[in-house]
């Protein structure tokens, strides 16, 4: 039988397709294993922590000292309330304050007087002097702690940032009226950022706290480096209902023929960023795991 070229480049092209054929099988599987056991996802959020802010006292904003996006910091003044009943309350309770020591110095003189006629006078009028003087002590003090609960106030007037943050969504403006307790602004703690990597549970046996891990946010070249802090302690199930009519959860079946991993916060602690990557809440990016420290971690 002879070999022509013919035959020779037939088996070559079915020796070719062979090799790429299990090298795309290779490829496939490892593509496979990497995005369903592989510490890695890229379902990712940039968090901070949020401070909404509201002024302990009620009144008109006099002023506002920031604007929106501002970068403030810790201690400096956002915006201040009218002053002017707030100093009219502190001149009354000052008032009152007087007018306390001055009952309680006239109580406390009838007293030592009635109790140096003893022998003169009955008991009971000594007795009800005395509780004069005690009601006029603590008059005297209920009056003290209204005014320095007045001199609060009147600090507190002022709204000072309680963190180093930017202003963010700001409309406040003066002439607005604040409510003692009711948000008026918010505030990202500048130094809160931390990455949120939503990882399926089928990885989760390879992340472990302290593991390092390599962050890139979308639209940006440069990764950012982390370390994992640790693992949500519980999430919410979607499936799960309490009953009315019994203390016992009710579960909804469930009939899916293909089980999906369910999803765990995973909470990435920021190292370093590059200079010129901003740093917004709510951005998006991809949390990979350092597969070589996951690995010697397993291994211990």
């Amino acid at each position: 039988m002879t070999i022509t070229k013919h035959h020779i480049f037939r088996s070559l092209r079915i020796v070719a397709t062979l090799i790429l054929a299990i090298i795309a099988a290779l490829a496939l599987w490892h593509l496979y294993n990497y995005y369903t056991y592989a510490p890695q996802t890229r379902d990712g959020k940039v968090r901070a922590d949020v401070v909404s802010l509201a002024s302990d006292v009620s009144g008109r904003i006099d002023s506002v000292a920031v604007t929106d996006n501002q970068i403030v910091a810790k201690g400096d003044i956002l915006f201040t309330v009218d002053k002017a009943r707030l100093r009219n309350a502190l001149q009354s309770a000052n008032a009152s304050v007087a007018t306390a020591r001055a009952t309680l110095a006239s109580a406390e003189q009838e007293a030592r007087r009635y109790n140096a006629l003893e022998g003169v006078v009955s008991g009971q009028d000594r007795d009800l002097r005395r509780a004069a003087a005690q009601e006029a002590r603590a008059q005297l003090s209920s009056a003290i702690a209204s005014r320095d609960l007045a001199k609060i106030n009147l600090e507190r007037a002022e709204v000072r940032s309680p963190v180093n943050g930017i202003v963010t969504n700001f409309q406040l403006r003066p002439g607005a009226y604040a409510t003692a307790g009711q948000p008026v602004m918010a505030l990202v703690d500048r130094d809160s950022f931390y990455v949120a990597g939503y990882f399926e549970e089928t990885k989760l046996s390879q992340i472990r706290p302290g593991t390092r891990a390599t962050i890139t946010l979308m639209g940006e070249d440069q990764p950012l480096k982390g370390h994992v802090v640790g693992l949500s302690a519980g999430i919410q199930d979607s499936e799960r209902s309490a009953s009315s009519n019994s203390t016992l959860a009710g579960v909804n079946p469930t009939f899916s023929w293909v089980r999906l991993a369910q999803r765990v916060p995973v909470r990435i602690e920021i190292d370093s960023i590059p200079k010129g990557i901003a740093l917004v809440a709510g951005r998006t990016a991809t949390v990979t795991i350092d597969d070589e420290q996951a690995g010697k971690e397993r291994a211990q």
